[in-house]
């Protein structure tokens, strides 16, 4: 069974060049399984979508007591324009490493990696749901290159540090119905959706965002189709985490972190853990968050998933320095550390590219 974001033709936008399907637990692109034919270390390859977590792409703050903690050093100043500008400078360089895909999000991540308190206000939504043209004409620019280069970005909606941005559920639903049409009018049919980012966290404001409701988002995402075309969506957890039941029967594929799973054992464990679940059926397993790396030794997260069948995600969160990471802002969007070096030439090894 084919489960794929191609069907009828959109009248109000011209059909992208780049297109993702589901074949059972296979990800195809332009009709063609991922990596065709490619095994590495005796592990089958094709079919997977080594990706990395690259959110602050369309990053902007409208805190003017928080925004100049993301100034570039050689301005002092913060940039949204050159922050997406370099974005879509390095995409190439991701692609050529065999790296098909990246995680982008309407209200980022933490701009510190890991914080309790995030005042600042990075929203693509305004508090009705509604949609601020400034934030999708970066991610516009960004979706049209990754289409280009055939490659495939997971656009999530929601982040727990922001999601208190929107005023209830009538705002949490008309974000997701104008988020779907957008892409939909747009034409296009390389993105997968990420409906939240860690819903059972409990920094959630919205309930409806948590585990216990959010399929009823992830169904009026699904169901929001234009000429008979829709998107494919799931919804990612907290690392080390399983999917609830009621997510995973609602979701097109699975969404995991490897975040806090220091035994690569644990990350095998996952897989087939979340294969057990009554309402899992044949669908393809993502790992699109893991701050784990050891590329070079025989154990790894990376290596774990891999052996298991499922896609592996690098998140490398850095600090606000522009020499390290890729969360924190201002980002080096380039190869341009150690640690990034040494995942992207591991995946160029995994890959064949």
């Amino acid at each position: 069974m084919l489960r794929s974001a191609l069907a009828a033709p959109l009248l109000s936008a011209a059909p992208g060049k780049t297109t993702i399907a589901i074949r059972q637990d296979q990800f195809l692109i332009n009709g063609k399984p991922t990596y065709a034919g490619r095994t590495f270390e005796g592990m089958k390859i094709e079919g997977l979508l080594l990706n990395t977590r690259m959110v602050q792409g369309i990053f902007d703050d409208e805190n003017p007591e928080t925004v100049s903690r993301w100034k570039y050093p050689d301005t002092g100043k913060w940039d949204a324009e050159r922050n997406v500008k370099e974005f879509l400078a390095a995409m190439n360089e991701w692609k050529k490493h065999g790296v098909l895909s990246f995680t982008i999000c309407l209200q980022g991540g933490s701009p510190e990696g890991y914080s309790k308190l995030q005042p600042w206000h990075n929203s693509a939504y305004r508090s009705d749901g509604s949609l601020k043209p400034a934030y999708m004409s970066r991610l516009e620019r960004i979706l049209d290159r990754a289409d280009a280069l055939g490659m495939i970005p997971v656009v999530g909606f929601f982040y727990f540090g922001q999601d208190q941005r929107l005023e209830g559920d009538k705002a949490i639903r008309n974000a997701v119905e104008q988020s779907m049409q957008w892409l939909l009018k747009k034409g296009f049919r390389n993105v997968l959706v990420e409906l939240a980012n860690e819903c059972d966290n409990r920094s959630y404001d919205h309930d409806i965002l948590r585990p216990n409701r959010i399929d009823e988002l992830i169904l009026l995402a699904r169901g929001t189709k234009l000429n008979g075309r829709g998107l494919l969506v799931g919804a990612s957890f907290n690392g080390g985490r399983v999917p609830a039941a009621n997510v995973v029967g609602a979701s097109d594929f699975i969404l995991m972190h490897g975040n806090g799973v220091k035994d690569p054992k644990r990350i095998g464990e996952m897989v087939r853990e979340v294969r057990k679940l009554p309402t899992y059926r044949p669908m393809p397993v993502v790992f699109n968050e893991d701050d784990h790396f050891d590329f070079e030794q025989p154990a790894n997260n990376m290596r774990a998933a891999l052996a298991e069948y499922a896609s592996w995600g690098y998140f490398d969160p850095g600090k606000n320095d522009y020499s390290d990471g890729y969360q924190c802002p201002p980002v080096n969007w380039g190869l341009n550390t150690p640690r990034k070096k040494q995942f992207f030439e591991f995946a160029k090894k995994v890959t064949g590219v």
